[in-house]
């Protein structure tokens, strides 16, 4: 029955552990498990304590957990748009990675979902009374809203490709697409709506976390593919990585005047707050190294240099580009709450206002580590058990060649 909804592999516990042993995989298999254990042992932290076991503060109340949602729904929105280019758009050499890139799309947004649900406090509640007294005018109910249609749309979306019905998946694609794009907005307008934190204040984030998602999935993809073909390509593969590429560096390039535009405006005028925050944020390690070279410098020059055809190259700067992201998602967190806010009587009962740091607690590093291992888990478990390359037999790819 689930095989005519589904199309999938044989579902036995020997099939469970069939993988290549290899030095490789068996480190994976290991660093998977401790992921796994340590999200185990922080939710097991967070019932026994509460939110006493983060970090957070009256003062700085988003912290690691708030960071690494946003990475994962950032990652999944990427995939989405990276995948709509073939099946939806109809570009050649995007057609045929669909069903594995929808599928990234799924258990990112999961993992996602698995973290937040532990820092919001009560997940079962928040789903009750967002569906009976929903807050229209609340980015933070509009976003969750949206996030839920959108993950019905893609795991729809993702039945039909594995049924090779595209005319239903490009529907559904589609659907997809453009609800990811809104939820993934409405995602930046949680920052932009702040009106008290002027450094995040303003339309940039909107538009900005929809560049940034594309970044992590082109990021993704190459990580994905790499461990795919273990870095024996097929002639498809290579000009489907290398376009990737193009597109990457291009992202990336368009990324770096986001970046320049966004601290300019911050700074010019000195505008209290604003223009502190933004010189507290140039003065960091975290930025510099964390941001701009992991996330920006390294990928990009290596797709320069190489004219995006040293695809494993592009690969192991993928790496150094997803640390990158997780730094920009940290930083965005921890940078708009790092200025004190102070009371509107400023002159009795007050103490000199000092930059507020923010540390996360093991408990947090352990939910937020452990909601990789999530994602690690799934992927291991549909790649598996499920058809994730596509069908060549199946007539949507008959038109395609491996011509330039």
């Amino acid at each position: 029955m689930l095989n005519k909804i589904l199309p999938h592999k044989e579902i036995t516990p020997r099939a469970l552990f069939n993988f290549e042993k290899t030095p490789f995989n068996f480190v994976m298999a290991f660093v998977t498990i401790a992921l796994l254990s340590a999200f185990v042992f922080g939710f097991i932290n967070y019932l026994l304590h509460g939110h006493h076991a983060y970090g957070v503060t009256k003062e700085h109340p988003w912290g690691l957990l708030i960071a690494m949602y946003i990475f994962f729904v950032v990652s999944s929105t990427g995939l989405c748009i990276i995948s709509s280019l073939g099946h939806v758009f109809h570009i050649k050499s995007f057609e045929f990675i669909g069903k594995r890139a929808i599928f990234g799309a799924i258990i990112t947004i999961l993992s996602g979902f698995a973290i937040i649900g532990l820092e919001i406090g009560h997940p079962v509640r928040m789903a009750i009374y967002n569906t009976i007294s929903p807050g229209f005018t609340s980015a933070i109910w509009g976003m969750g809203a949206l996030y839920s249609v959108y993950l019905a749309l893609i795991v729809i979306e993702f039945i039909f490709l594995s049924r090779d019905e595209h005319k239903w998946s490009k529907f559904f694609g589609l659907g997809g697409l453009i609800i990811g794009i809104a939820a993934h907005s409405n995602l930046g307008a949680v920052f932009g709506f702040l009106v008290g934190r002027p450094m995040a204040n303003g339309v940039f984030y909107p538009v900005y976390f929809i560049l940034s998602a594309m970044i992590t999935g082109c990021f993704l993809l190459f990580l994905m593919y790499g461990y795919r073909y273990k870095m024996h390509f097929t002639a498809e593969m290579e000009k489907f990585l290398m376009h990737l590429g193009r597109l990457l560096g291009l992202l990336i390039d368009i990324l770096v005047f986001f970046e320049f535009w966004r601290f300019l405006t911050a700074i010019y005028g000195n505008v209290p707050e604003r223009a502190d925050t933004a010189l507290h944020v140039l003065s960091s390690k975290s930025f510099w190294i964390g941001e701009v070279i992991l996330g920006m410098v390294i990928p990009f020059v290596v797709v320069l240099y190489s004219k995006a055809k040293a695809i494993k190259a592009i690969i192991y700067a993928s790496i150094t580009g997803m640390l990158g992201i997780f730094f920009m998602r940290y930083n965005l967190v921890h940078d708009t709450l790092v200025y004190p806010m102070q009371k509107m009587k400023i002159r009795e009962y007050q103490l000199v206002p000092s930059w507020i740091e923010y540390t996360p607690t093991i408990t947090e590093w352990a939910i937020a580590l452990g909601g990789i291992g999530i994602c690690l888990a799934m992927y291991y478990i549909g790649e598996n058990f499920l058809f994730l390359d596509p069908n060549k037999e199946d007539e949507y790819f008959k038109h395609y060649t491996t011509e330039e």
